[in-house]
């Protein structure tokens, strides 16, 4: 089967195409053919070496897939072949992944194979943050950095879900109207100097009940000091690429609260908490609460160019690649 290999750390241009040994699935796991492979800003990161864990060279990028079974280990009987199947698995840019049966989720029957690739790694850290971190009633207003990129697009259907006040902030005024059309109520552009006035104007008197932040960067303190007194600032990442430092005088002054949003991490330590994030976003979907805002399709013959457009910011909403078509040339140009 092929592959899409990392060498060597460095741009998405140097990767490459290899060929691997089919995997046979063991007992109590599947094979599945991938259909679709999500693409988060981490992806990109970790192929630069840029990410606080550094696979071992050679690897193969990806982590979040769409498939269908094409063969079960023994004991195997939640899943039969010819199911469509979702879930997380390192080495997603593959022609097939073998992995736990019990690490599958079933794809619902109304979510296409590139919108289920989408979705679980962004939609669960989101709900994660808003309902188990930051503890949010409906109502409440929250501040979403980074509002169009793949966290911020579902972090604003997810608010929308949970009756929550969606406010998108983005690096662009082009990137805001992208923004309200995923949902946000209205947004702001936290390159202009003076952004925070903007954001109070359109508060309009309400509180700032909690920022989401992906983003890091310069932008961190100015919305910290943006929250209402109580708040909780919820932080996801950096992606633009420094982690700030925050006066705690200001945690203190506000009486609020700074929390890390580690979805990942504590899926490890509670195995059951992924499941029970998924089973609440494909009932909210199986029930017309949530809505995910449409994924932007690439082609596999492009991925390279897609993942660098990535780390550029010249993604709106969520990157998925269609590994159906054409493979890239062997070797990267």
């Amino acid at each position: 089967m092929r592959a899409l290999v990392c060498e060597r750390f460095g741009e998405p241009s140097l990767l490459v195409v290899a060929q691997y040994p089919e995997p046979v699935p063991k007992a109590g796991r599947v094979l599945v053919r991938v259909d679709t492979v999500g693409v988060g800003f981490v992806d990109g990161l970790m192929i630069q070496g840029k990410y606080q864990i550094k696979p071992p060279l050679p690897y193969v990028p990806g982590n979040e897939f769409c498939g269908t079974v094409v063969q079960t280990g023994d004991g195997v009987s939640q899943w039969a072949i010819g199911d469509r199947v979702m879930g997380l698995a390192a080495g997603a840019f593959a022609e097939c992944l073998s992995l736990p049966a019990a690490s599958c989720l079933g794809v619902p029957k109304t979510l296409s194979s590139q919108a289920a690739a989408g979705l679980l790694l962004n939609y669960a850290t989101s709900l994660y943050a808003l309902d188990d971190c930051g503890h949010l009633q409906p109502g409440n207003v929250v501040l979403v950095l980074g509002a169009s990129g793949g966290v911020g697009s579902a972090t604003i259907a997810v608010a929308r879900a949970m009756g929550l006040l969606p406010i998108a902030g983005a690096s662009t005024p082009d990137k805001v109207s992208e923004a309200i059309r995923f949902g946000a109520v209205s947004g702001v552009c936290y390159l202009n100097p003076d952004w925070r006035e903007d954001l109070k104007r359109v508060l309009d008197g309400r509180s700032l009940d909690a920022v989401i932040d992906p983003v890091g960067g310069t932008v961190a303190e100015s919305a910290l000091r943006s929250l209402s007194p109580g708040g909780r600032y919820l932080v996801v990442g950096f992606a633009a690429g420094s982690v700030p430092s925050i006066a705690l005088n200001l945690v203190l002054l506000k009486r609020c609260s700074i929390v890390g949003v580690d979805w990942g991490g504590a899926s490890r330590v509670d195995p059951s908490l992924t499941p029970r994030l998924a089973q609440k976003l494909f009932n909210w979907i199986d029930e017309g609460v949530l809505a995910p805002p449409p994924v932007d399709v690439r082609p596999l013959q492009a991925v390279r160019e897609s993942l660098q457009a990535q780390l550029e910011g010249r993604i709106t909403g969520k990157l998925v690649i269609d590994m159906q078509g054409d493979w890239p040339q062997a070797q990267a140009t």
